[in-house]
């Protein structure tokens, strides 16, 4: 059935990859003239990334892994969808940044390629897509090189728990804990424009706990550097948020301390570590 799912997802994805594309949340003229996608956590979290082959995971249209590309890094973007895929080689091919794009779903990735990456980063609205973390962890550390570097940059999984259609109160509609099973979304629009028709409707997201997230990486043999929380979104999540100059969004005058965000960085340890 999980099969089934995902694959609901996937042609979802394939029809909002022009809509997206056309929308002013991904500014795709901007990006062109040069304007990075990337925000202070992640581009404090990366770190140089001059030489360093770099794997993105669900990567969309590719402007992330484009401006990591720009930052220095020798990048491999990777989605599900072929149309994103598509487009990302397209807006590579334009603006003469150069970077690999694949198709493949995560869990197929070894199959496709036959490498090691120094860095793998995955970022903002991917594991809710998964419906196997501790077979996604097993992916990452196989990708890595020993001695390389997992980030990733992420919702909460306690934001994922508001209710983002009502105003006010902030009210808690989500569970956190999961039995496995996805809930089903039957939904017109996106994120970058609510009033958009579109013949793919359903979608599925499943639901992760910090726990899960954490276990499934250290089960897959990865050493955890570091757990960050963070008190903002990179999205409008709630009607009374506002956004920063930086490109996230708090509640006014921080009134909520309130973990929209996290980090997690992970190690593979190299032969020598691992005796």
């Amino acid at each position: 059935m999980v099969r089934n799912e995902v694959e609901s997802n996937r042609r979802r994805w394939d029809e909002l990859v022009p809509i997206h594309a056309a929308s002013r949340f991904y500014d795709i003229e901007g990006f062109k003239r040069g304007r990075s996608t990337l925000l202070p956590v992640e581009l404090e979290e990366l770190g140089d990334l001059q030489g360093k082959r770099l794997l993105h995971l669900q990567c969309h249209f590719g402007l992330d892994s484009l401006s990591l590309a720009r930052a220095g890094a020798s990048v491999t973007g990777v989605d599900f969808s072929p149309r994103a895929i598509a487009l990302a080689k397209e807006i590579s091919n334009e603006i003469g940044v150069k970077a690999r794009f694949v198709e493949s779903d995560v869990y197929d990735l070894p199959k496709v390629l036959d490498e090691r990456f120094d860095l793998i980063f995955s970022s903002y609205g991917v594991l809710c897509w998964l419906p196997d973390l501790p077979a996604w962890a097993s992916v990452i550390s196989e990708m890595l090189d020993d001695g390389g570097t997992f980030l990733l940059v992420e919702d909460h999984p306690l934001a994922s728990l508001i209710d983002e259609k009502e105003a006010a109160p902030i009210r808690i509609v989500y569970p956190y804990f999961s039995d496995g099973r996805p809930t089903r979304f039957d939904v017109q629009g996106t994120y970058t424009d609510r009033s958009a028709t579109v013949e793919n409707s359903t979608s599925f997201e499943w639901t992760h706990p910090l726990s899960e997230i954490i276990d499934s990486l250290i089960g897959a043999g990865l050493r955890i550097e570091h757990v960050h929380e963070f008190p903002f979104s990179f999205f409008q999540r709630h009607a009374s948020m506002r956004l920063h100059p930086d490109g996230t969004w708090h509640f006014p005058n921080d009134y909520l301390s309130f973990p929209m965000l996290l980090s997690i960085k992970a190690k593979k340890p190299n032969l020598e570590e691992a005796i």
